[in-house]
């Protein structure tokens, strides 16, 4: 199955390693490279279910500004942010309503054990060590709190990861040196660092120089964004090479005094964002992405990471700011970190019009960064320090967008150290708790911890993010679920395989009428173009077939193809009786269909006839059933009772199996004004069924023998957060209004379900909704319990719901739910998400609500853009008729029948369809007849075990006839030319030849005689 997705990925990496031999070794270009024949479904770029590493550093961080607090209090000095934003923000007096870290601190140490992380990374408040910045006399109670906090840290076996600079520099160095434009900051620094070494250092093995030295530089003092909010873009490039040496110069430091005792490893944290070519392959784009990256990224990574000095990018097109680097400083600062410390987060996204985007588009693709990181600076050690996003200030625990965006980036690591082979060794979710977010003060949040700043004891609340982190630390990733595992075995013999086609459209008049005319015809070619019937000469025809339909003959070559036992398509209501009643009825339209069923049964494929098939598009109805309110009037209930006896009475003997309605309950997209018109239309949906069905409960089962049921869209809704109540709550709401509400007075009770009146009831209580559903008559609850003899269900993806109140009495606003698109999904290109578990879990709620009833799935399938090379498709087949495996075996549910969607593609629409729109095949032809040949997943090939004749090994010649059809026709008519040519050619020759022999022998032959005569004479 997946040996085209390993040729892929031997395909990607052969392309990268290419570009190496050529030259562009250590050039982060080559990510870009992408090989476009890569598919979605390839392993590699897929959600990857596994674990990390063992003894993979799971951890979680915070910086002192943020939430430490107590800016003012027990000696801490002030900091360039609390003098920006009282001056450049003016919310001054809210500094100190953070999470006041430094008084509860005990509180954070909860939080961290309810996680379960290795790690903690914090930052140490340099003006609350030393007021002033420089190193003279302690703060002791500063000390002491840093002091607790490590030892608390040890006790747990929490791995301490300590910043000494996240960005909150004394006031008092910027005052008097003008910060960090000044050179001297760097030995400031590096005396701070010594005494955090000495201070610290035996109980911190991971140290981190500076946070972020981009932000620091390019929007403190470039653009002015951040603190201390200057706006000179040549002083960034100057305050950047000092942020440069400083760490260098603290690295050195560290390494020559303190490693050897300490034995622990430093690095400087670089933050980035990525972006990716607006046209892939186009190596200007790509081009432009490089700059933008060593822009950001390479103005920093380069000179550590790499040879000492600045990317060429940037000495290139910023000669005239950036400093020169002499031969000593680019010694002294290349080589300074012992592992990649990387940030990824919206700090480094915002605001887009202060970034080098050039063109191109931004993107979170982690997995592509840390790749360019790679190739960049040769394979380092990586530590994720910093990643995350932000939620509103208004969110509080329920950050459900937080968990998906968690659940991508992480993926995204794994996927990189298991197909990449990239040396990731931990990763930091930010933040730990709510805290003051820079420039942005209280107006977004990111802790994974909710706090109200206004509350006395600033409890650590769990957010969901929380709890979705926690689990994946506990199982140290993704691991493998029952729902992910491959399942071997097989449906049973008489199991219905079939694929399912909308309304098809009837040809009213033959589109071969030349075999049943029997005139002969001339061509007038040289005057008016026109046939002319030759008067008096009659040929012999024959009867009219089925196969004179052109549409027929397209479908049943097409069906031909595939191995189903089944095919389900609808009639055209509308065609068939134009005036609504029998009065019309079109006898022409209903030959063609009677052709098409009959010309099935010769494939020996067994018709699936649904009676109705209304889209969000068209209500397929009569003219005058619509004109006349459609399915709001009781009439076009009645109408269609008439027009089902009159299918019944016309085509039974050759169905037996029928749909008398599809997917009724997404009606409510046409019939969407108000709830009112929903409810009532669906209502007379209803009763329209169970009179079709007992009519041929009545009439016609005892001699034709066959099934009726309606068809309904059962999509299954998951719970967007399952940590949320409310959110399982909606999940199974949706149910309720969706499938329950047409399947509960079928199938179980002959009214609506118990859960949709009451929840309308509340609404109504709470003035939210005017809605409310019809009664049944005690005979209409008799007329509707019982009324299918399977349950047929089209099932396509699932819904990621989270509960959302809404007010207004429409079908949409009753149910309070909202949707949710899983980002980590495989999609389809109509956002329609790939979730098979999906199929198997509705299954079993069916089974659960309504007992062990046959289930019929009538439609299954996806969209995929590939033209012929449905890999989309492909997989998709595979794993969700894998899970109806699993419904039928694991969980008893009497799964019958599986049809895929659908039959061939429709022009400027999604490619639904198994063949093009012109007819020929996709590859999802051959696998599902693979499929349908072994009757499903067996763990050996199949063995015959239904009886089935075996398949003998296809022809090479009649493939080669079959797929080269034109050129082989194209060829016998250019042989049969050639030989009709020569065949005159040589007749011509002859006749030539001939008359040539008669004219020489005929003046030969008179000589002759007269010779011969007058010897006689002369006699």
């Amino acid at each position: 199955m997946f040996t085209q997705q390993l040729k892929g990925s031997v395909a990607l990496w052969m392309f990268i390693f290419i570009q190496l031999v050529i030259g562009l070794e250590k050039d982060g270009r080559a990510v870009w490279g992408k090989d476009p024949s890569l598919s979605s479904v390839n392993e590699t770029q897929m959600f990857v279910h596994d674990t990390f590493p063992k003894n993979f550093l799971w951890g979680v961080g915070t910086s002192a500004f943020q939430v430490e607090g107590s800016q003012r209090k027990e000696g801490k000095g002030p900091s360039i942010w609390e003098h920006f934003i009282l001056s450049h923000l003016r919310a001054g007096s809210k500094t100190d309503d953070s999470s006041d870290s430094y008084t509860f601190w005990k509180k954070d140490l909860s939080a961290l054990d309810f996680l379960g992380v290795a790690s903690y990374q914090f930052s140490i408040s340099w003006p609350r060590l030393f007021p002033t910045g420089m190193v003279t006399a302690v703060n002791e109670k500063g000390l002491h709190y840093y002091n607790s906090l490590l030892d608390a840290l040890v006790h747990r076996r929490i791995e301490p990861v300590v910043t000494l600079y996240h960005w909150d520099l004394p006031w008092a160095l910027q005052e008097r040196y003008g910060g960090w434009k000044n050179e001297s900051l760097i030995d400031i620094f590096s005396d701070y660092a010594t005494f955090c070494f000495q201070a610290f250092g035996d109980r911190v093995k991971y140290w981190i120089t500076i946070h972020n030295p981009f932000l620091v530089a390019w929007h403190g003092y470039g653009t002015g964004i951040y603190a201390p909010g200057e706006k000179d873009e040549r002083a960034a490039y100057l305050v950047g090479h000092h942020l440069i040496k400083a760490h260098a110069t603290v690295w050195h430091n560290y390494n020559k005094h303190f490693r050897p005792h300490q034995k622990g490893f430093l690095s400087i944290t670089l933050g980035s964002h990525w972006i990716e070519p607006t046209k892939f392959r186009d190596n200007e784009d790509i081009t432009k992405c490089q700059q933008s990256m060593q822009k950001v990224l390479g103005w920093f990574a380069k000179p550590i990471h790499g040879n000492g000095d600045y990317p060429e990018e940037l000495r290139t097109e910023l000669a005239s700011f950036l400093p020169n680097v002499t031969k000593t400083e680019k010694d002294h600062i290349k080589g300074t970190a012992d592992f990649f410390a990387f940030s990824l987060g919206p700090n480094n996204f915002t605001p887009p019009r202060k970034l080098p985007k050039m063109g191109q588009t931004f993107s979170l693709d982690l997995r592509e960064v840390l790749n360019w990181i790679k190739l960049e600076y040769n394979n380092p050690r990586i530590l994720i320090a910093e990643n995350g996003w932000f939620t509103n200030s208004h969110v509080k625990t329920e950050d459900t967008t937080v968990i998906y965006l968690m659940k991508n980036f992480i993926n995204k690591v794994l996927q990189a150290i298991k197909y990449d082979q990239i040396d990731v060794f931990g990763y930091t979710a930010w933040s730990l708790l709510d805290g003051i977010e820079w420039h942005h003060t209280y107006n977004t949040r990111r802790g994974l911890f909710y706090v109200d700043f206004n509350s006395k004891e600033k409890e650590r609340i769990p957010k969901s993010s929380a709890f979705y982190y926690k689990q994946i630390i506990q199982e140290n990733g993704f691991p493998l679920k029952e729902s992910t595992l491959a399942f071997h075995n097989q449906f049973p013999c008489d199991f219905s395989w079939g694929m399912t086609e909308s309304v098809i459209k009837a040809e009213s008049v033959a589109s071969s009428p030349q075999f049943c005319d029997p005139n002969l015809y001339l061509w007038n070619v040289t005057g008016d173009g026109l046939f002319y019937p030759v008067k008096g000469v009659k040929l012999k025809t024959r009867l009219a077939q089925c196969t004179d339909f052109v549409s027929i003959k397209t479908q049943l070559n097409l069906l031909s193809q595939l191995k189903i036992t089944h095919y389900r398509f609808a009639l055209n209501w509308s065609l068939l009786l134009p005036s609504g009643d029998l009065s019309s009825i079109n006898r022409q339209v209903l030959r063609y269909y009677r052709c098409v069923i009959s010309e099935l049964s010769k494939l020996n494929i067994k018709p699936v006839v649904t009676l109705y098939y209304p889209t969000h598009r068209s209500l397929g109805l009569p003219g005058p059933l619509l004109q006349n309110g459609g399915w709001i009037n009781q009439s076009t209930v009645q109408a269609f009772r008439t027009y089902a006896e009159m299918c019944f009475q016309e085509l039974g003997d050759l169905v037996n199996f029928w749909i008398t309605i599809n997917e009724p309950n997404r009606l409510s997209d046409i019939y969407n004004s108000s709830s009112k018109d929903t409810y009532e239309a669906a209502h007379n949906l209803l009763i329209a069924h169970a009179l079709a069905w007992h009519v041929y409960n009545k009439q016609y089962r005892s001699f034709q023998h066959g099934q009726v049921s309606l068809s309904l869209h059962s999509d299954w809704a998951e719970p967007a957060n399952p940590f949320i109540d409310t959110h399982w709550e909606a999940a199974e709401r949706f149910l309720q209004f969706e499938i329950a509400w047409f399947s509960d007075p079928i199938f179980k009770t002959g009214d609506y379900p118990a859960a949709m009146r009451e929840y309308l009831a509340y609404k109504n209580s709470k003035g939210l909704s005017g809605s409310s559903l019809p009664y049944f008559t005690n005979e209409e609850k008799k007329l509707v319990k019982g009324a299918a003899d399977f349950y047929a269900l089209n099932h396509f993806t699932t819904r990621f719901v989270i509960h959302e109140s809404k007010n207004g009495s429409r079908y949409d606003f009753d149910q309070d739910v909202q949707f949710l698109q899983d980002i980590t999904c495989l999609n389809s290109p109509s956002r329609s998400a790939v979730v098979p578990s999906g199929l198997r879990k509705i299954l079993n709620w069916i089974k659960k609500h309504y007992g062990d009833i046959d289930i019929y799935i009538t439609a299954s399938g996806i969209d995929d853009h590939s033209l012929i090379s449905d890999g989309l498709r492909k997989y998709y087949m595979e794993k969700y008729v894998q899970e109806a495996l699993k419904a039928y075996h694991i969980d008893k549910v009497n799964v019958r029948g599986y049809f895929a969607f659908k039959l061939a593609d429709e022009k400027s629409k999604p490619r639904l369809g198994f063949f093009t729109s012109e007819s020929k095949a996709k590859a999802s032809v051959q696998f599902y007849n693979h499929l349908i040949s072994n009757n499903g997943f067996p763990l050996e090939p199949a063995n015959n075990v239904c009886g089935q004749p075996k398949e003998k090994a296809p022809c090479a010649l009649c493939l080669l006839l079959m797929q080269k059809k034109p050129l082989v026709f194209f060829g016998c008519c250019l042989c049969c030319t050639l030989i009709l040519l020569l065949s005159i050619t040589i007749f011509h020759k002859r006749k030539r030849r001939k008359w040539y022999w008669s004219k020489n022998l005929k003046h030969i032959c008179v000589p002759v005689k007269t010779r011969q005569k007058n010897v006689l004479n002369q006699k």
